[in-house]
């Protein structure tokens, strides 16, 4: 009985819940209907349709803005003869990247290289006369001084951290100081090119934001706005577009500081003129694969640590190589001053020296 009584009690109080919440249901509904133009209405408008945006709006336009005033020209003139005298020409155009408030610019090697004198127009319309600081052509990098302050300065970013497909802009003067700082815009196509260029490898950014030239030392700028890379060089083949290329202001800054600082770059060398012997020319000659010592510098490292004309260096602390650039490799993970082994062939027998490296060019 007692499980019958309360059953029953139970059955009318969920039919009158479910009553009452269908009669609640209905008249919330008709309220939310009713006040939806008040609440809701307002929320809806402000978000349908969103505000259009400026028609100036882009990335690039801040870029151009930004980093634009901080690009130079940079004139490039030597002693020519008219008619009747010689007196300075123009012999060449490029570009440069302000980096700090009181003056210095870094550019290409190439745009400064046998300059008599260097004219740099800033974006204001002053042409000031540039010193060369330093520079080295290794790099293809070179950084000069003008008298001046509060310029405009780039900020240099870490072009480790690009990735393929980013926006990127390049800043420059193409053909000269009639199109000083133009824009364009692209991608990052690749991260790290080798390219030889006059018998030396880099190591570039490719891009294909348009690099003509007149370009070369001036920006290629990531959607932050810093300095990724300083353009260098186009690939120039019939039929092939958008192939540009940068230095990788990561590995810039190292060599910037330095020319400031010493106004040159201070590379191992191990005092020895000599030719490389690959693995064919090896095996046609029937010669281990290395560098053949034509001739030593006088009082240098080799001849110091008893290296000899015609031994074959095969080895430096035992890593084997062929090739110049194996051996640019090996020496630039070292300092002047450092101790190597550096193990030859002389006729057909192996020795190994210890060698104290010198410093290239003041040996």
């Amino acid at each position: 009985m007692g499980y019958y009584y309360d059953e029953y009690p139970r059955r009318k109080r969920i039919f009158s819940t479910i009553l009452l919440s269908i009669v609640s249901a209905l008249i919330g509904g008709l309220l939310a209907l009713s006040l939806a133009p008040m609440v809701y209405g307002p929320q809806l408008q402000q978000q349908t349709p969103l505000p259009s945006a400026p028609l100036d709006y882009s990335p690039v336009v801040a870029i151009a803005e930004t980093v634009g005033p901080t690009v130079v020209g940079i004139s490039n003139q030597a002693l020519g003869r008219n008619l009747f005298t010689r007196e300075l020409v123009e012999r060449g155009s490029g570009s440069g990247v302000i980096i700090s408030q009181d003056g210095y610019i870094v550019t290409n090697y190439h745009v400064i290289t046998e300059a008599q004198r260097l004219v740099v127009t800033l974006a204001d319309g002053r042409q000031l006369e540039a010193e060369v600081r330093g520079s080295d052509p290794d790099t293809d990098l070179a950084v000069l001084k003008i008298k001046a302050t509060g310029l405009p300065a780039a900020s240099l970013g870490d072009s480790d951290t690009i990735r393929v497909g980013e926006l990127v802009v390049a800043i420059g003067n193409p053909l000269g100081a009639e199109f000083a700082r133009s824009v364009t815009a692209g991608v990052v196509s690749a991260k790290e090119r080798k390219i030889t260029i006059e018998e030396r490898t880099f190591k570039l950014i490719q891009t294909d934001a348009a690099i003509n030239p007149g370009n070369s030392g001036g920006a290629l700028v990531n959607s932050q706005g810093q300095v990724i890379g300083i353009n260098s060089a186009k690939l120039v083949i019939p039929g092939v577009e958008g192939m540009g290329f940068a230095i990788p202001v990561s590995d810039a800054k190292p060599i910037i500081n330095e020319l400031i600082e010493k106004g040159y770059i201070s590379r191992p060398s191990l005092g020895i003129w000599g030719v490389a012997i690959d693995e064919k020319l090896a095996r046609e000659n029937r010669l281990p694969a290395g560098i053949y010592i034509k001739e030593l510098v006088k009082g240098g490292p080799a001849e110091k640590a008893g290296l000899k004309p015609d031994d074959i260096i095969i080895k430096i602390n035992e890593k084997t190589l062929s090739s110049f650039e194996e051996l640019s490799a090996i020496l630039n993970q070292f300092r002047p001053g450092d101790n190597i082994v550096v193990t030859v062939d002389r006729g057909g027998n192996n020795i190994s020296v210890t060698l104290t490296l010198g410093e290239r060019g003041r040996e």
